[in-house]
């Protein structure tokens, strides 16, 4: 207990060494007005491995420093600590009070009791912000909340595994916190375990080099709850794969329960093992989609007031209609336009705002697409009707311009492979995934091939 006392302690006094030294310097390369509104409010909080971690007093200083200083901040703190150190920013604690779903979270692994405070050595187990009552739920993730809080109020019982899957930035993480804090909040003596996919392969790959196997086992396999995130990226990974599916038997033959996020339905990841894509399917499975235009404006609007801030509302109309892709994008953008308006005290327009999210509209744009318009995009360009998109036949002057239009499909909207195949007169996933291979490939060693599928690429965008 004194040695992890001491070592917080420790790691505390590095880290405001670290960024006194850091300061000093920034002060030197920067007018007084910027380090005193950007630099001076700071505060160090710890280092962990090559990491230093900085406390901001809000959302607004988050991004801003984010967007304009990182890099200057990443060189000096290099300087002064002599050894490379990347930055991560925390809001200070008594401005977090609600934020809708899907916001970023620390991808930190932590075993932790009910009884105990979620807080250890300067590290949260979960993000305190993410939260079954600051999720804005609509129809696009109803039926996932609803699952999730199942899922929490009676861990093991029904849904086991529950398995969400959903495109970037949809809440899915958010629905893992939340069930790790209100399972800690309502079961005494609970043990819930959160990692990445990724994370848990560091761990075993770290654990079988310092002969340390039983413990990372009794670790992941005597747990209440098991979150794991981003679970795809166990593909490809024999080892690990053969390692979590007799995790996966012991947590589910002790009716432990398991949750795992996704970016995809299990039967679309490649190299998964066929045993552990059937496991995954045995509870419930559940997708989040990208928030229709009400739940947009209740996002924005949660997100306003949770920041304090008043924005007009054909300004809360225009992100909402602009920006539809995920939801970490649009509370990014709001982020954005509220701290301009903020900091510099000027009227907002759309064409202020325009100018201001100009990337983020511009990639915004890359999912406004739908497989309708690419199919009638390409139909035209090789002179072929459109009903040939969707037909048997399979003549090489049709079937590869489909194959063409499966694969920007697959390259510019968030169509699964299933809902692309149905698109293309109800062919199969695995069809699909050829057409993407073999458009792929041709384009590698055909350069006509190559230009053509990058004309229509950019005709589609713009």
């Amino acid at each position: 207990m004194e040695n992890g006392a001491f070592g917080t302690i420790n790691m505390q006094i590095s880290a405001e060494h670290i960024w006194t030294a850091a300061q000093e310097k920034l002060r030197a390369m920067l007018n007084g007005d910027t380090f005193n509104l950007w630099f001076a409010p700071l505060r160090p909080q710890a280092i962990h491995g090559d990491c230093i971690v900085l406390e901001v007093a809000n959302d607004f200083c988050e991004v801003w420093l984010k967007d304009n200083y990182i890099g200057l901040l990443q060189e000096v703190l290099t300087i002064t600590s002599k050894r490379p150190l990347q930055v991560k920013f925390v809001v200070a604690t008594q401005t977090a009070s609600t934020t809708p779903a899907g916001l970023d979270i620390p991808e930190k692994v932590k075993v932790v009791e009910a009884t105990a405070p979620e807080r250890s050595s300067g590290e949260a187990a979960f993000n305190p912000k993410n939260t079954f009552e600051t999720f804005v739920v609509g129809g696009n993730n109803n039926f996932a909340h609803a699952a999730a809080q199942a899922v929490a109020q009676a861990p093991g019982k029904s849904y086991n595994p529950l398995f969400l899957y959903g495109g970037v930035g949809l809440g899915k993480t958010h629905l893992l916190h939340a069930i790790g804090h209100h399972v800690l909040s309502h079961k005494k003596g609970a043990r819930v375990a959160y990692v990445s996919s990724e994370k848990f392969t560091n761990e075993y790959i770290d654990a079988i080099q310092n002969n340390q196997i039983a413990k990372f086992r009794k670790k992941y396999r005597q747990t209440d709850v098991l979150l794991i995130d981003d679970i795809q990226f166990l593909a490809g990974k024999e080892r690990i794969q053969e390692e979590f599916f007799h995790t996966f038997n012991a947590l589910h033959e002790a009716h432990k329960q398991i949750v795992l996020t996704c970016d995809r339905p299990a039967s679309e990841i490649q190299n998964l093992e066929h045993r552990l894509v059937s496991r995954f399917e045995w509870g419930l499975v559940t997708d989040l989609q990208p928030p229709d235009i009400e739940t947009r404006m209740a996002i924005l609007r949660k997100k306003a007031a949770s920041m304090g801030v008043e924005l007009p509302e054909d300004i809360l109309n225009f992100l909402a209609n602009r920006i539809r892709a995920n939801i970490r994008r649009l509370e990014g953008a709001l982020i954005r336009v509220a701290s301009y308006a903020s900091l510099t005290g000027k009227k907002l327009t759309i064409e202020v705002v325009e100018g201001l999210l100009r990337e983020v509209l511009h990639e915004e744009g890359r999912y406004s697409i739908n497989i309708e318009t690419i199919q009638k995009k390409v139909a035209e360009h090789f002179d072929i009707r459109l009903a040939d998109m969707t037909s048997k036949r399979r003549p090489e002057n049709i079937a590869f311009p489909r194959q063409i239009a499966m694969f920007l499909s697959r390259q510019l909207t968030e169509g699964s492979l299933n809902s692309i195949g149905e698109a293309f007169g109800g062919r199969d996933h695995g069809t699909v995934l050829h057409a993407c291979r073999l458009v792929k490939d041709r384009m590698e060693v055909d350069p006509s091939v190559r230009q053509v599928v990058s004309y229509l690429e950019k005709q589609l965008l713009r």
